[in-house]
């Protein structure tokens, strides 16, 4: 059962993401425990009558045994039991928080494997080197605080569609330097990990400093440099590489100072967008009734989408 479809009595039991708690005091001076907890659905706030529980840490996944309570007009849980989940309950996240649809562990093999196959050595050492700083935060990294792919391990998501639809437009334009566009889709976002504070639940609390102040491709550009000099890259190579990660988002209004003047960044540009949008259509639909309209879509100049139902549709 999902916490917004509990009601006035309903029994609970599972897992759930402390949002926060604090231990406070009764009128009558008794203290019980306060808090705010999550799932994907949404937040409800909780309370446990028992004063002698330390509240658990914001952040924490938790196990819960409580029942539906309704108080000025609000749902609210009456906990009776909570405790720490532990590596041995298995906890499915896909249910506490949006996920990637894939696994993370395998996203990011597919990355590096295919930065690793860079054929052009300048390209792969920067590539390579990013990701290596870059670390283990990839595997549950979101691509966003909330447009798109603003999930557990979304930025792995983006760019692992990004890499197939590059792959697919090559075998059609073979001009394309494999290498260069390889090279570009792996790193153009990689900046997002400085832009935002995320918890390895994957979820955004605020944009950091360096992000609020520099912004993602500002300092793309910037980690792009630093990692050429470590490894000896061509300054050439290096330029390249920092034009598509500067044009990627194709115009000012979206936030790219200039417009792609090379056939790789173009092609950046325009799978970027693509992934995004289609990301966006195809959450906002799932919500949709088919042969409806969904709700307005901000990211996509607030256009309400229609969902076609499947007996109009032939394969």
């Amino acid at each position: 059962m999902l916490l917004s479809e509990i009601r006035r009595d309903d029994k609970f039991e599972g897992f759930l993401i402390v949002r926060s708690a604090e231990q406070r005091a009764a009128a009558s001076g008794k203290n019980y425990l306060d808090m705010t907890l999550a799932d994907r659905s949404g937040s409800i706030n909780a309370k446990m009558w028992d004063g002698t529980v330390q509240p658990p840490v914001a952040g924490s996944i938790v196990k819960v045994r409580a029942t539906g309570n309704e108080f000025n007009g609000r749902m609210q849980l009456r906990v009776e039991k909570i405790r720490a989940a532990e590596n041995r309950d298995g906890v499915d996240m896909s249910t506490l928080i949006p996920c990637a649809p894939e696994d993370p562990k395998a996203m990011l093999e597919e990355i590096v494997r295919a930065a690793d196959h860079i054929a052009d050595p300048d390209l792969r050492r920067i590539t390579c080197e990013l990701l290596d700083r870059a670390g283990s935060k990839l595997l549950t990294f979101p691509a966003a605080k909330q447009m798109h792919h603003a999930e557990r391990s979304g930025l792995l998501h983006h760019m692992t569609t990004m890499l197939k639809a590059a792959r697919a437009i090559m075998t059609v334009y073979p001009q394309l330097n494999a290498s260069l566009l390889t090279a570009g889709v792996i790193v153009h976002d990689l900046a997002k990990i400085d832009e935002m504070d995320a918890d390895a639940l994957g979820l955004v609390s605020d944009y950091s400093v360096d992000g609020k102040l520099l912004g993602h491709i500002v300092r793309g550009v910037v980690n792009i440099e630093l990692a050429a000099q470590k490894t000896g890259a061509s300054r050439g190579k290096a330029l390249l590489l920092q034009h598509m990660v500067l044009s990627h988002h194709g115009i000012p209004e979206y936030g790219s100072p200039l417009a792609p003047k090379f056939p790789e960044a173009e092609v950046l540009n325009a799978i970027d967008t693509l992934d995004a949008r289609l990301y966006e259509m195809n959450e906002a639909l799932s919500r949709a009734m088919p042969g409806g309209f969904s709700e307005k879509v901000w990211g996509l100049d607030n256009r309400q989408l229609y969902r076609i139902p499947d007996e109009d549709l032939t394969k």
